[in-house]
């Protein structure tokens, strides 16, 4: 048998997917299984985003676009962000992306060389690791603090840095933990990205959706704009997860660079779906405010009955919609890790959840709580149940 590409050892799995493929056979199979790791709203996209869609469907809008998205759809995300969150970016500082991570892989493959570090914190999205390892970077990890919400500091990042140092990753409200970093310490951690010549990448998937506090882009740090480049997508603001847009706002140089990978990968992304996104972005932004207020209330239920079980820490979630609880004090009877837990929760008692192995920690499994709160209550009370047994 021919070998593959050692380049394809470089990237693993993704855990998630991994869980959620193993669901969908129990599911097909005819088990009653709730599932926790799905990691997109449950709500459908509003309407007129798709009745856009449609209409540019029965207009013909159905060929080719330019490889980097249309002037219209790149000029409505400038004056989105710029409105929403003061920056000036312009059309030749924008290229519109097939979904959000899209856009975090074709950062880090244009602006990674072999042998640059990556300073990524932990609990970290599951793709972050193996795209920095694609590009034959090195991830350096920075280990956050659980008892204080999974907080991320200027000195940690600074003891983190090293004449290699090419690139931090921050994603914030943080999928799996839902930390939402201090705005203060972000402003010093640029700073010392200027200072010290490296990127800051700002994964902004979930900015929209924090509880008590209020958004906030690094890119509208002053004289950031050289320093930060903005990864974001559509998907899961306006619950279009399977439209695939996404964007990215950088110097107009590392958007040429970018233009250029992406015309031999995917070429334009869809161009039906930029016609939707440009609906969703310059359209009425209240299904947007509808979803939070299901959120915190989820969020609340989730929490309390978490709490309620014995043996079971979480920290409050400060945006997205994960809560990211620490397990391990029911790692017995052949449960040893996050990876053991998760596998014999879906196993016996039929409840999705992804280990926490997938974002760098061994004690916490993440549930996602973009679900109805009948499928939450009839999921807790399977995990209350599988641990109870064990505590």
């Amino acid at each position: 048998m021919k070998q593959l590409a050692e380049r394809n050892s470089w990237i693993s799995e993704s855990s998630t997917m991994k869980v959620a493929a193993e669901a969908g056979r129990l599911k097909a199979s005819g088990v009653d299984v709730v599932d926790f790791s799905a990691g997109e709203p449950d709500f459908p996209t509003p309407k007129n985003i798709k009745d856009a869609a449609i209409d540019s469907l029965n207009k013909n809008f159905t060929k080719y676009t330019a490889v980097g998205g249309t002037m219209e759809l790149k000029q409505a995300i400038c004056d989105f962000h710029g409105n929403f969150y003061k920056t000036s970016y312009k059309p030749n500082e924008c290229i519109v992306t097939v979904g959000g991570k899209h856009a975090i892989f074709n950062l880090t493959q244009t602006l990674l060389n072999p042998g640059d570090e990556c300073i990524i914190p932990v609990p970290y999205w599951v793709t972050y690791k193996d795209v920095v390892n694609y590009a034959q970077a090195k991830c350096v990890f920075i280990e956050t603090n659980e008892a204080e919400g999974f907080a991320l500091t200027a000195k940690q990042v600074e003891a983190a840095l090293t004449p290699k140092t090419k690139m931090i990753i921050l994603n914030s409200p943080s999928n799996p933990s839902g930390a939402a970093y201090d705005r203060r310490e972000m402003e010093k951690v640029v700073a010392l990205a200027k200072e010290r010549n490296f990127w800051v990448m700002t994964d902004e998937c979930y900015d929209r959706f924090l509880y008590g506090s209020e958004p906030y882009s690094m890119a509208s740090f002053p004289d950031a704009k050289d320093t930060v480049v903005v990864a974001g997508t559509l998907s899961k603001t306006y619950a279009m997860t399977g439209w695939r847009i996404g964007f990215v706002l950088a110097p107009a140089y590392v958007v040429s660079g970018i233009n250029k990978l992406q015309s031999h990968a995917t070429s334009n992304p869809t161009s039906i779906a930029q016609k939707a996104a440009l609906e969703a972005l310059r359209g009425p932004q209240d299904s947007v405010a509808g979803m939070l207020a299901e959120y915190t209330k989820r969020r609340e239920y989730v929490l309390a009955r978490l709490r309620a079980i014995p043996g079971v820490k979480v920290q409050d979630p400060k945006g997205a919609f994960y809560a990211y609880p620490n397990v391990s004090a029911a790692y017995k009877g052949g449960i040893t890790d996050s990876m053991s837990f998760a596998e014999k929760l879906l196993a016996e008692e039929y409840v999705a959840v992804v280990p926490g192995e997938a974002f760098g920690t061994n004690d916490h499994i993440r549930i996602s709580y973009a679900t109805s709160m009948e499928e939450l209550a009839r999921g807790l009370d399977r995990i209350e149940k599988f641990i109870r047994a064990r505590v």
